[in-house]
């Protein structure tokens, strides 16, 4: 199982763009989305990482994503953003039991859902609530080479969590990157999952993440 820490970098005073944020977080630890346990029926798989980090007011994640395909169809919360390029973000704060899932394409365009891993029995939160989330995207094409970032801030409120109830504490999660849609589908994740079938909702097999 993977581990890393969540850095406590005090973030809310910096300009809202993503220049300013990525810069914020320079010094923070990259981490790799590099399993591919699907990779002998989806054997294409791009170069995806993140840095992650936290502050009185909110979690913050960026990731860096270079593909070869970049697509952004969907424009509404709650849409079937997973089959565009899309990062994914699950945490758990009660042991597993229950556990977010964000998932946001590369336009910022995000679905957010909450509860136990029987799909039955999770919910969405409102497209009020998604918009909450303010997220910061930019996209590069050098050289033929498609490349894109992203940065997302996701409040403790959304949450229902406190900062200085997280502070020394581990929880479980895991990141990924994926694209049912694209010319080239593909599911990577940070934590390896041992399936074999797609399927990122199984929460046994998130890491741990402890908050600095």
């Amino acid at each position: 199982m993977k581990n890393l820490i969540v850095s406590n970098l005090e973030l809310s005073t910096t300009e809202l763009d993503y220049s300013s944020l990525a810069s914020a977080m320079e010094q923070l630890d990259w981490h790799a989305i590099d399993q591919a346990p699907w990779v002998s029926d989806y054997p294409y798989v791009p170069q995806a990482r993140f840095q992650i980090a936290y502050d009185g007011m909110a979690i913050y994640l960026h990731y860096d994503i270079q593909e070869e395909f970049v697509k952004a169809q969907y424009i509404r919360p709650n849409e079937n953003v997973w089959e565009d390029s899309c990062v994914e973000f699950f945490v758990s704060f009660d042991n597993r039991e229950n556990y977010y899932n964000f998932e946001f394409n590369a336009l910022g365009t995000g679905l957010i859902g909450y509860g136990p891993a029987v799909k039955t029995d999770r919910s969405r939160l409102s497209a009020e609530e998604i918009l909450r989330v303010d997220t910061f995207s930019q996209l590069r094409t050098v050289q033929g080479q498609k490349s894109w970032q992203q940065i997302l801030i996701i409040p403790f409120d959304l949450l229902s969590q406190k900062a200085e109830n997280l502070k020394g504490k581990t929880v479980f999660a895991n990141f990924y990157k994926c694209g049912d849609g694209l010319p080239q589908p593909h599911f990577i994740a940070w934590n390896a999952i041992d399936n074999p079938k797609p399927n990122f909702h199984l929460p046994n097999f998130f890491g741990e993440i402890k908050f600095q």
